[in-house]
């Protein structure tokens, strides 16, 4: 999934590649996991989301959709992690790396 967010201080918008899990029951909703590859910090585009919620777009293969976003509080965040790191080991392990609970965002999709 491209990610496409405004900078938080440059004002720039910028694009990155990021993994994503659909949900399984709601076909508009979408997650990402600011893992930063288990960084001790989040990454630039989770500081963007969090400055400009209302200015997010998302492509997924040749749909492209603006999104609204949420950050997932716990204990739904530790969910949604867990069935991530459930599909994709690599996920344990970079919260094995930090000492952060890495964030989950859930990005509703506009149709």
């Amino acid at each position: 999934m491209l990610l496409t967010t405004t900078g938080a201080r440059s004002g720039q918008r910028r694009t990155t590649p990021t993994m994503f899990l659909a949900d399984e029951h709601e076909p508009n909703l979408v997650y990402v996991f600011a893992s930063a590859a288990g960084a001790e910090q989040n990454p630039a585009w989770f500081h963007n989301i969090v400055a400009h919620p209302d200015d997010v777009d998302v492509e997924i293969g040749v749909e492209r959709h603006r999104a609204s976003v949420d950050v997932l509080p716990e204990p739904r965040r530790a969910e949604v992690f867990a069935s991530q790191a459930g599909r994709y080991p690599g996920f344990a392990e970079y919260q094995a790396k930090t000492s952060r609970a890495i964030p989950v965002i859930v990005l509703t999709l506009e149709r």
